[in-house]
């Protein structure tokens, strides 16, 4: 073997080496890599992957392939995943749970190691269930067990944190447009905007709160209802940045500026928000950190120990769209 050869060692050795199967002692190791950085050699993953019995694939179901929000924690997963030879397989759920298992047997048909499932709407048993085949994390759950890995978010505090923001500025009729209603994250949200009212001893009217669906066309919508119903209000807290900039342009259209007339906060802190007219005022989420925290975490569980992620609390980013009242 020509990286034998050049490293000066046994094939055995340089196997070994390639295939992380045995500890070998350091100046034979830096020989081999040094060999095999010379030589421009690349490993034929399919054949390790028939040799370990492995695929040396990781399965990921996300729900939308467009969402900006999913978009970047798999830019985290892609960045976890860096180095470690395993490549992704992406399948959409679109948050229908009939469709979500089959996606994920499609997935196991073909063989990965390990699953990613991004939120959605299957039950924790047929998550517990996927886990008993195959290393299994998930993010928007709480959930642990055998080869069962989850994490969530700290929605209520997201939710919390906007609210406040604008109760502090002096407002006190603050809207909320919210999600899908048996969405976990919406849910979570919502129950953060009804604690910062409570702390401050301020009642929420319920007629100031509209269902949005969480993207641009169901927060113009909201928006619109919103306005024609008459009932005054100074700001509004959109469930995500999406819904916010439907929102934004239902204002617009309406000759209302903002944040001169209506304040407004948004909810995921998109990249593109930072550049909108005037840039957009939300609530950070550290969905690159999770995806990198998940793409780790499932590492480690298929033997391949990495450095320990540490997801950061969501946090406040104040931009240009939220004023003193």
């Amino acid at each position: 073997m020509d990286i034998a050869r050049e490293a000066g060692v046994s094939v055995s050795t340089v196997s070994r080496i390639v295939n992380g199967t045995a500890r070998v002692a350091d100046d034979k190791r830096l020989a081999v890599e040094a060999a095999i950085a010379r030589l421009g050699y690349r490993p034929n993953l399919h054949a390790r992957s028939l040799k370990m019995g492995t695929s040396m694939t990781i399965g990921i179901l996300t729900q939308k392939i467009e969402s900006p929000v999913f978009n970047r924690v798999m830019l985290g997963i892609e960045e976890g995943l860096k180095d470690s030879n395993y490549a992704p397989i992406i399948v959409s759920g679109h948050w229908n749970p009939k469709e979500e298992m089959e996606r994920v047997q499609l997935l196991m048909a073909r063989r990965i190691d390990g699953l990613v499932i991004l939120n959605g709407g299957l039950g924790d048993d047929q998550i517990r269930e996927f886990a008993r085949r195959q290393p299994v994390v998930a993010s928007g759950r709480r959930l642990d067990g055998p080869n069962l890995r989850a994490v969530r978010l700290d929605n209520v505090h997201g939710g919390y944190i906007a609210t406040k923001h604008l109760l502090g500025l002096g407002h006190r009729r603050i809207a909320h447009i919210s999600g899908p209603e048996d969405h976990a994250d919406a849910i979570d949200r919502y129950k953060g905007y009804l604690q910062a009212h409570e702390e401050a001893g301020i009642p929420v009217d319920p007629a100031l709160v509209f269902q949005g669906e969480f993207h641009e066309n169901g927060g113009a919508l909201a928006m619109t209802r919103l306005l024609d119903s008459g009932h005054p209000f100074s700001a509004v807290f959109a469930g995500n940045d999406q819904s916010a900039m439907g929102a934004h342009m239902v204002l617009y259209r309406r000759g209302l500026r903002v944040p001169e007339d209506i304040s407004l906060i948004g909810f995921d802190n998109l990249p593109a928000t930072a550049y909108l007219t005037p840039p957009l005022t939300t609530v950070h989420q550290p969905l690159y950190e999770m995806g990198q925290y998940l793409a780790q975490t499932l590492l480690s569980m298929l033997g391949q120990p990495s450095e320990t992620i540490e997801i950061p609390d969501m946090t406040l980013v104040i931009r240009e769209t939220s004023k003193r009242y």
